[in-house]
């Protein structure tokens, strides 16, 4: 495990003092709570989400998406999970973070780790997260192009982003 970050002090919700956050390799084992996490970000963040939809995607991420793209996941120092990534060649196809972890750098971690150790330089954001469009913008992503559904054909319009200086 490698510790990426120094936050000592910090209080998470979980009630532990988180004192560093470690990235790992996430495998089967880690699936149930990737997912919780998934769900608590997308509750917290996704509210144009209709919630057949959140439940039509749930088994959908867990049984097929998982096990498409490398996945890593944070930690704090007493081993709870705080986040994940997924990527996939040069794209960002998943990065989520328990509601409680937001602000503590966890998704910029997770973000930069996809960039450099993966060669992430993609990703793909619905238009109406205006907080992760945000957070990558802050991170040297702009957006390249739109497509007005989303992967499973739903309008919720999506903005194709690239690291500033990435051709499409």
């Amino acid at each position: 495990m490698e510790v990426i970050a120094d936050v000592r002090g910090t209080q998470l919700s979980l009630g532990v003092k988180l004192d560093a956050i470690a990235l790992k390799s996430s495998d089967k084992k880690d699936y149930p709570t990737l997912i919780e996490i998934w769900e608590a970000s997308v509750r917290a963040t996704h509210d144009f989400l209709a919630e057949e939809d959140i439940l039509a995607l749930k088994p959908i991420i867990l049984e097929q998406y998982f096990d498409a793209v490398h996945l890593k996941h944070a930690k704090d120092n007493a081993g709870n999970l705080l986040g994940f990534c997924g990527t996939d060649q040069d794209n960002i196809e998943m990065l989520f973070v328990l509601p409680e972890a937001r602000g503590l750098g966890v998704g910029s971690f997770l973000a930069y780790d996809a960039i450099k150790q993966h060669g992430a330089t993609k990703v793909d954001v619905n238009e109406q997260n205006r907080q992760a469009i945000g957070f990558y913008a802050h991170l040297g992503f702009r957006v390249i192009d739109r497509s007005s559904l989303d992967g499973q054909g739903k309008p919720y319009p999506l903005l194709h982003m690239a690291l500033a200086g990435v051709e499409k």
